[in-house]
This record gives structure tokens, C-alpha cells and sequence, in this order.
């Protein structure tokens, strides 16, 4: 009976997701709704499939930046962690700091950090590990208080030091905290990477997942992994060149024909004030 219902247990998420992929793709045939709206999983898979090659290297890109953005947040939330574990008056004062980085939007702080950090990857970085940085904190603290208070006197019996005390009780008492701490942390830094290259510029062909659904037409919004670049984003590039070139024209006529207004209104007002 236990293998049995193991063997249902792993194949029931397989079954609803086929389940769910065959209703999706029955709706779409039968109530012919446009690919650009809902796109068929067969469409999909096509698609991914012709595209695989192009797909890959921004793919990478992406979990390259999400994996560096989650060590930074590992390694600055473990460390800091471990300070205020050590001195509740560091806690206070540092923690409601850490509150308040938290729920601040990401799509807030995203073009400051673009604006003021020089390297537009170490920018991505930075917000990727600022958005997975406090479940990491948050959960390695709660982790280090939960040591058992018997072994914590025992300690103080023996009059261990503060790192000894660090290192032999409080980091293995953490160890599961940190790691749930880790699972959030990962989705979190897929979000802030992926938040970091939208509001990023970049060239199309070397763009980022997210950067291609953005820029790239039809039904990439809809894709996990989205469409390479084709001939259809150098024609949205130029139609977009031309579009900002005419604003630059429009704004220039605008400032010439403006001027001379300007300066006969205020030679009009000067002869006034004279009189």
C-alpha cells in the first residue's frame, strides 16, 4: 500500500498538468481564440522548440543574475544575522531598517539603482539579492533564537566565547530556518532579476529573458521562455527611432518658433515698464 500511494503521489502532479494542458489547448481550439491573445501549448512548444538556440543564451543570462543576486543576499543575510544574534541592541536599531527595505516595491528602487550604479549587471545583481535578501535574514534570525535555552546556559557555563557560541550552537539550531528561508529567497531573486532587466535598457539581440518579452511582438507575454529576436524587432526598433526622432524634430520647431515670441512679449513688456 505505501508504494502504491507513493507511485500516486508522484504521478498526480503529472496527470493534473497534463489535465490543465489538455483543457488550454482544447479552448483554444474550440472557442478560436487568437494566438496573440492565448496561444495554444502546441504554439508554444513549436515555438520554443524553433527558437531553442536563441533562447538559451539569454536563459542563461537570466539564472546567471538570479544565482549571483541570491549568493549576495545569502551572504549579507547570514552576516548580519549573525550580528544581531550577537547583540540585540544591533537588532534594534538595524532591523526595522531591514522592514522597511522589504516592502518597498522593487519597481521602485530598480531605476535608482540602474541610475547610480555604473555597471548595468551589477546593478541587476544588487536588486536580485535586495529582494531576496530579507527571507534570508528574517528566517537565520528566528533560527538563532530558537536554540534550546539548556544548551545556551551550558554554554555560559563553560564560559564559551561569543564565536564559539555562534559556531557550535546557534548556526546548527538555524541550519533548518535558513534553509526554508533559501526556497523563498530563490523565487524572490528570479523576480528581482527579472524586474532589474525590464526596466534596464538594452540591445535586443543581447537581451535577457525578460528584456524579449518586452520587446518582441505576438505571443511571447504568454511564454515561460520567450521568442528569440527576428526580423520584426529591427523594424520595431526603427519604427521606434523614427518615432522618437520626429519628437525631437517637433521639439525643436517648437523652441525656434517659440523663442522669438518669447523675446517680443518681453521687449513689449520692457517698453511698457518704461512708459
Amino acid at each position: 500500500m505505501s508504494a502504491r500511494r507513493a507511485a500516486a503521489s508522484r504521478l498526480a502532479p503529472l496527470l493534473t498538468a497534463r489535465a490543465l494542458l489538455a483543457g488550454w489547448e482544447a479552448l483554444g481550439r474550440s472557442a478560436e481564440i487568437p494566438h496573440y491573445t492565448l496561444p495554444a501549448p502546441s504554439l508554444v512548444a513549436q515555438t520554443l522548440w524553433e527558437n531553442l538556440g536563441s533562447l538559451l543564451a539569454s536563459w542563461w543570462y537570466t539564472l546567471r543574475i538570479t544565482f549571483g543576486g541570491l549568493a549576495l543576499a545569502v551572504l549579507g543575510g547570514v552576516a548580519i544575522a549573525a550580528v544581531f544574534a550577537l547583540s540585540r541592541p544591533v537588532e534594534a536599531a538595524l532591523f526595522p531598517v531591514a522592514v522597511v527595505l522589504q516592502v518597498t516595491p522593487i519597481v521602485a528602487i530598480a531605476p535608482q539603482i540602474l541610475i547610480y550604479v555604473a555597471s548595468t549587471t551589477a546593478a541587476q545583481l544588487l536588486c536580485a539579492g535586495v529582494v531576496a535578501f530579507f527571507p534570508i535574514l528574517s528566517n537565520t534570525v528566528i533560527g538563532l533564537r530558537a536554540a534550546d535555552p539548556h544548551l545556551r546556559d551550558l554554554f555560559r557555563l563553560y564560559r564559551a566565547t561569543p564565536w564559539q557560541r555562534l559556531r557550535l550552537l546557534l548556526v546548527p539550531s538555524a541550519l533548518p530556518y535558513f534553509v526554508g528561508g533559501l526556497k523563498i529567497a530563490g523565487g524572490l531573486a528570479l523576480i528581482g532579476s527579472v524586474t532589474a532587466e525590464m526596466v534596464a535598457r538594452w540591445q535586443p539581440l543581447a537581451a535577457p529573458l525578460a528584456v524579449r518579452v518586452r520587446l518582441e511582438p505576438v505571443h511571447a507575454v504568454h511564454r515561460v521562455v520567450l521568442t528569440p529576436a527576428h526580423p520584426v524587432v529591427a523594424v520595431v526598433d526603427r519604427v521606434r527611432a523614427r518615432t522618437t526622432a520626429v519628437r525631437h524634430t517637433r521639439r525643436e520647431l517648437r523652441h525656434r518658433h517659440l523663442v522669438p515670441v518669447h523675446a517680443h512679449v518681453d521687449d513689449c513688456a520692457t517698453r511698457l515698464r518704461r512708459f
